[in-house]
């Protein structure tokens, strides 16, 4: 497989978009607003503090992504990067394609100042765990709570 993985581009959006779609359908079974979402994808295309997307292309064509965001650890006095928005395509999936993207990730993240990676996975996506354990990531004593306003 010539899957290459870098940073996604403006360009890049409406596929990042229509991914980011499949996954709220996929994982939660909600449909998301295509306004709101195209805002919120070009922003974090465009401000780097919001995060980044980076995509796995495979033949020209973007097969795979997944976004960081970061948190601030004062217990750790660095960073801990949050991976989030993952979507690799369904002809795709189970050939190394997370995979690439999680090693590319792990590899920016060594060369800066971060603490680790953390992310996030409906309780019952037992492939989605299984991948994360089978890549060095452990289940987190935490339970996440959220609150949100819109």
């Amino acid at each position: 497989m010539s899957t290459t993985i870098r940073q996604a581009e403006q360009a890049d959006r409406d596929r990042i978009v229509l991914f980011n779609q499949a996954l709220a359908l996929e994982t939660e079974g909600r449909t998301l607003d295509r306004a709101t979402l195209t805002q919120g994808v070009t922003r974090m295309l465009s401000d780097a503090s919001t995060g980044r997307y980076f995509v796995a292309e495979d033949g020209g064509e973007i097969v795979g992504q997944l976004a960081v965001t970061v948190e601030w650890s004062d217990w750790r006095n660095a960073e801990i990067w949050w991976i989030q928005s993952v979507y690799v395509a369904r002809s795709h999936r189970r050939r190394g394609t997370y995979r690439r993207l999680h090693e590319h990730v792990c590899d920016l993240a060594r060369g800066s100042r971060v603490a680790g990676l953390r992310l996030y996975v409906e309780r019952d996506n037992e492939a989605a765990q299984s991948t994360y354990e089978s890549l060095g990531m452990q289940r987190s004593p935490y339970v996440m709570y959220d609150e949100y306003w819109f």
